[in-house]
């Protein structure tokens, strides 16, 4: 199979990403948002949240993605120690 010229790779012509970037609490505050960010993600593949309140899902996630890993490395090693699950 031969490789296609591939000159931006989902990016603009400058090098940045084609995110949208708009603030998602606002967004879906709107009666048809959840429609928007939907119609948003799916033509374009994501969209950047820039609110004020942006990081905090982050931190959520992240802690959630940590207490996942904690359960999984329970799982797979169960002489290691108690399982628990919060």
């Amino acid at each position: 199979m031969s490789e296609r010229h591939k000159p931006h790779n989902g990016r603009s012509t400058n090098g940045n990403f084609k995110v949208k970037q708009t603030d998602v609490d606002d967004k879906l505050a709107d009666p048809q948002g959840a429609d928007f960010v939907r119609d948003d993600v799916r033509l374009g593949g994501a969209v950047a949240d820039i609110g004020p309140d942006a990081g905090y899902r982050a931190d959520d996630l992240q802690a959630k993605i940590d207490a996942n890993r904690d359960c999984v490395d329970r799982f797979r090693n169960p002489d290691a120690g108690p399982t628990s699950h919060s």
